[in-house]
């Protein structure tokens, strides 16, 4: 099994910044995309940023110019850097990779156990 560990969440004033990491660990073949979502409460979950293997990223409007995603292929782990954090910027944040894990025939999704991120005003 693949297991996604997240850590780097926490309290930050508006205006400050947080960095999020997660490793992934297991059984693992290979990994093609990692990235992070975000869950506000009320709220349905949606993507933050994502990146490929080929460093290749995808991300939400209302965090760009703000957050910056990196990958360390080599050790199956992924950055979130988190800048002038804004309140609307809270919500519990997981971490995802897409990929396949030895034994198994077909891609699938992975996710971490979720890290808060509160931004006060």
């Amino acid at each position: 099994q693949v297991q996604l560990v997240e850590s780097g969440g926490g309290l930050v004033q508006a205006g400050g910044s947080l960095r999020l990491s997660c490793a992934a660990s297991g059984i693992i073949f290979s990994i093609s995309a990692m990235g992070w979502f975000r869950q506000a409460p009320g709220k349905q979950r949606e993507l933050v940023e994502r990146i490929t293997s080929n460093e290749i990223t995808v991300y939400a409007e209302s965090v760009k110019g703000r957050f910056t995603i990196s990958r360390d292929n080599a050790k199956n782990t992924v950055y979130l850097q988190m800048n002038s954090l804004k309140p609307e910027d809270t919500a519990v944040y997981y971490c995802n990779a897409f990929g396949i894990q030895y034994g198994s025939t077909s891609a699938r999704d992975y996710w971490g156990q979720g890290t808060q991120v509160t931004v006060s005003s």
